[in-house]
């Protein structure tokens, strides 16, 4: 599974780096990021990290807005999700899945704060015919059946089965 993800992302961060774009690369596993950074050293890119353990976050930032060779930032979604302004960056990619939406939107709007002069391409990296695909269906299925409920009549509420509120709350 990690190697098909680091077979299309490191050709992906190759050639968004050799076009002068920055990307933000997301993933809940630290372990995973690491082998990410093996291959952008590999590769001889320039790149920032950060996790839960990285001191001095405001530095680690700063070089990776400021520093134009400086083309990726390895980021634990966890960690990074919040509060980050990261407008040098143009790409952004998450490489697995978060239960919790809000986290991945929270990542995504890292690229996309007061400043940013233009446009953020965000893509999730999914293997076909695994849990993960499974997970972004159910993700999907919940937020259809939310903004359904969310933006209808009284009259459209009383439609709903009870298979309907089981998805919303499974």
């Amino acid at each position: 599974l990690p190697g098909a993800k680091l077979q299309t992302l490191m050709p992906l961060l190759e050639e968004v780096a050799s076009e002068g774009h920055k990307a933000l690369v997301f993933s809940q596993f630290t372990s995973y990021l690491a082998i990410v950074r093996e291959q952008l050293e590999r590769l001889g890119l320039p790149y920032e990290y950060l996790d839960g353990e990285t001191r001095n976050r405001r530095d680690h930032v700063e070089h990776f807005q400021q520093d134009p060779n400086c083309r990726v930032f390895l980021i634990s979604l966890k960690a990074g999700g919040l509060g980050l302004n990261l407008t040098a960056a143009d790409y952004v990619y998450i490489l697995d899945p978060w239960w919790n939406p809000a986290i991945e939107v929270q990542a995504i709007d890292s690229a996309h704060r007061i400043g940013q002069e233009r446009h953020v391409f965000a893509y999730r990296l999914v293997c076909r015919d695994t849990v993960e695909e499974r997970i972004l269906e159910l993700k999907e299925r919940k937020r259809v059946l939310a903004d359904a409920i969310i933006s209808a009549e009284p009259a459209e509420l009383s439609e709903l089965t009870l298979e309907d509120l089981r998805q919303l709350i499974a």
